[in-house]
């Protein structure tokens, strides 16, 4: 959810913190503004200065053009930082997208820090089968676009490789959703979840390390077999959006 921009360090230096953001939100929204909640890396404790983004969702009471307009400086100031601008939801829409966003409001949930107002999300509750849904959905999703990119690489390495590397985050992200079906509590660090998860469906998580480490340059792409890496990726792919399909409808 939210839109990503990208910026350099020297951009990301021009530092406006969050607090600010909701202070410059007030002003422009008096009486208006519900909740201001801080997610993500930095609510989670392992932001990096230069390199990660603050995430702040907004709750608003009522999100029209007017609020819109009002909203176009403070968030022009903070994007210019290279942060992602803020995720608006109007009064009541937060609890009501619970069962459309359920990965995204699950992992908000996780990693939040209250900055102003209430905590709409303390409370917020998801079905599990509206969690399996969306989870199944983003992973065949994922997986068709996959199959799909390793077409368009032509199997030469170099843009295979590069295939790998940007597919990575998407399935992570969906990994440690797909825990969430067989614990309540699963680790910030979307890393740590690939081995929990081979506790409840067999898969091999190594594959995906692999390409982690090959991504954040570990690892060389010369020293790899990337064609047999493929394979494995694709393989643990496949096994584990086939498990999620069954999971709470088992077939006969």
């Amino acid at each position: 959810m939210g839109l990503s921009l990208s910026a350099s360090p020297s951009e990301r230096m021009n530092v406006m913190t969050p607090e600010e953001l909701v202070e410059q939100v007030k002003k422009a929204l008096p009486g208006k503004l519900c909740s201001a909640i801080l997610y993500g890396s930095a609510a989670a404790g392992d932001f990096v200065l230069g390199r990660s983004n603050y995430n702040v969702l907004l709750v608003i009471d009522g999100v029209g053009v007017a609020e819109l307009n009002a909203l176009v400086r403070p968030s022009a100031q903070w994007t210019k930082a290279g942060h992602r601008p803020p995720l608006l939801f109007a009064r009541g829409q937060l609890r009501s997208s619970a069962d459309i966003f359920p990965i995204e409001l699950l992992d908000m949930r996780q990693s939040r820090r209250v900055l102003f107002g209430d905590d709409p999300l303390a409370d917020l509750t998801v079905d599990q089968e509206q969690l399996r849904l969306q989870v199944e959905r983003e992973l065949k999703e994922k997986l068709l676009a996959l199959r799909e990119g390793y077409l368009l690489t032509g199997g030469k390495s170099r843009h295979v490789a590069a295939l790998l590397s940007s597919s990575l985050a998407g399935f992570l992200v969906l990994f440690r959703a797909a825990l969430r079906l067989f614990q309540a509590e699963v680790p910030a660090a979307k890393l740590d979840a690939l081995p929990l998860l081979a506790k409840h469906i067999s898969f091999d998580p190594q594959p995906l390390l692999t390409v982690h480490d090959l991504k954040h340059r570990r690892a060389s792409a010369r020293k790899i077999s990337v064609p047999t890496l493929f394979e494995s990726y694709l393989k643990t792919i496949e096994r584990v959006t086939e498990a999620i399909d069954r999971h709470l409808h088992p077939q006969t």
